[in-house]
């Protein structure tokens, strides 16, 4: 008899026990989707000495969004609760936030920084050819400027600048983002596709990390995975191709080859990379 009351008080502290946690007496927090990001760092690098790099090569490389693997660098085209596109992010961390700087795709040097009010400029336009008819003379038509902003879902591009080197005291071949530059189509005075891309503005990387790291990206088949724009890029995941190598005309691989011959040029410079460290090693 005994017995059966101590088990009878047992199961009633341990049901009080659970009532309490689950009314947050324990302390216990629930978290909106992507707060638990909003205090996480970009991992860092591992130190690395100039006189260790024995062998390094710079090159240019194009992130198409069409492909289907570089969705989650596109999507959501709007943002929603959790996510925002890569452009997002970048645009509302150097407008709203001022947390990073973007620089004139003149060149990819980043010796011209944009000022608040010029990045505004590449980003919204006016389109003066629309017109409107006159409501005190319906016959008569007058100018009515439209208003054009370049948003996430205009971005078809992304061009990727990286530096890709041996590292003798680690004994690996690694690679360091240095900048990235955003594409859009180009448009005529109607809207029209005119063929080609137009460049918006190039970022530096190692500055950008902080803001991309506490920014959550869709991960496929696990949505309980989080996942930050930085991960996504430290870790490669991403379909890319090379469009130029450090060579001593400083000239991309369109000209002087197109077609299939420049995406076969593209691979052979891929292979090369890997051929370099595949060389070091006897097996």
């Amino acid at each position: 008899m005994k017995t059966l009351k101590f088990i009878i008080v047992l199961i009633i502290a341990e049901d009080l026990t659970f009532m309490a946690y689950a009314q947050g007496s324990g302390g216990a927090k629930i978290l909106k989707p992507g707060q638990h990001s909003d205090h996480r760092k970009p991992i860092p690098y591992p130190y690395l000495r100039e006189a260790d790099v024995m062998w390094s090569k710079r090159v240019w490389r194009v992130i198409d969004l069409k492909e289907k693997f570089n969705f989650p660098l596109y999507y959501p085209t709007s943002p929603i609760e959790d996510r925002k596109s890569l452009f997002d992010v970048i645009k509302d961390a150097a407008l709203n936030d001022s947390t990073i700087t973007c620089f004139s795709p003149i060149d990819d040097e980043f010796k011209l920084p944009l000022t608040k009010s010029e990045l505004q400029a590449i980003l919204v336009g006016w389109d003066s050819s629309a017109v409107s008819e006159d409501p005190n003379d319906p016959e008569n038509k007058i100018p009515r400027p439209v208003k054009k902003e370049i948003t996430s879902a205009d971005i078809t591009k992304y061009w990727v600048k990286e530096d890709w080197f041996f590292d003798k005291q680690r004994s690996v071949l690694d690679v360091r983002i240095i900048g990235l530059l955003g594409l859009t189509a180009k448009k005529t005075e109607n809207d029209e596709d005119a063929g080609g891309d137009k460049a918006l503005f190039w970022i530096y990387f190692p500055e950008t990390r902080p803001v991309l790291a506490v920014h959550d990206v869709y991960m496929r088949h696990n949505d309980a995975q989080r996942f930050s724009f930085d991960d996504l890029f430290w870790k490669r995941m991403f379909s890319s191709y090379i469009i130029k190598e450090s060579n001593v005309y400083d000239r991309y691989i369109g000209d002087y080859t197109s077609g299939i011959n420049a995406l076969l040029e593209s691979e052979r410079v891929k292979e090369e990379i890997f051929n370099f460290e595949h060389d070091l090693w006897h097996f």
